[in-house]
């Protein structure tokens, strides 16, 4: 049912409440009445909605990880060359976070939903999907000695941890990052993963 007020169903006010308390403050310390009060929706019709907050981010975490990840396969397969797709979506990762600061630090800052957690299966599904997808651009680039072989998390941490210690310090208004450093951040991960 849309608000007269906004045009937005409740269901969309939540979820947009939810990212807005949920980035500022983090799940944990986010209350079911401080959601309720973010989205301005009643106790029936946030339960008519989602069964609990762990609900709201289950769908919240999906949502925003899908986001992401259609970005970054869209801009992988832009690029044939391995060095040409390693810096792109390092660039493209800092500037997704610039756009999207609210998603960017839950993305960065929580804990994916656990399989048996709500939103948990389409998130591990999803994951699944992207990984493929990122080694069947990778394989190739690796088979002709370009790139390094590296498991799923070590090649998520040399592409793109040091770009997400970044955002983390850009998000907490520590440090505004130049182009100048995002370009270094490009150079490090290439030379990370390249086969020397």
């Amino acid at each position: 049912m849309k608000s007269p007020k906004n045009g937005r169903d409740g269901r969309t006010r939540i979820i947009e409440g939810a990212l807005r308390r949920f980035s500022q403050d983090g799940v944990s310390a986010t209350t079911l009445a401080s959601l309720r009060q973010e989205s301005g929706v009643s106790v029936g019709s946030f339960y008519h909605h989602f069964a609990s907050k762990e609900h709201v981010f289950g769908v919240l975490y999906a949502d925003i990880q899908g986001m992401y990840q259609r970005v970054f396969i869209e801009e992988l397969r832009r690029h044939e060359s391995a060095r040409d797709g390693i810096e792109a979506i390092v660039a493209m990762h800092m500037a997704w976070c610039g756009e999207h600061p609210e998603r960017a630090r839950i993305l960065i800052s929580e804990r994916p939903p656990r399989r048996e957690e709500p939103g948990g299966p389409e998130v591990a599904e999803a994951r699944r999907a992207f990984f493929r997808e990122v080694a069947d651009w990778w394989r190739p680039h690796m088979k002709d000695g370009v790139l390094r072989p590296v498991a799923p998390t070590m090649c998520y941490v040399l592409w793109l941890g040091s770009a997400t210690e970044m955002c983390r310090l850009w998000f907490s208004g520590a440090h505004q990052p130049t182009q100048e450093e995002i370009q270094d951040l490009c150079q490090a991960a290439w030379n990370s993963l390249r086969v020397p």
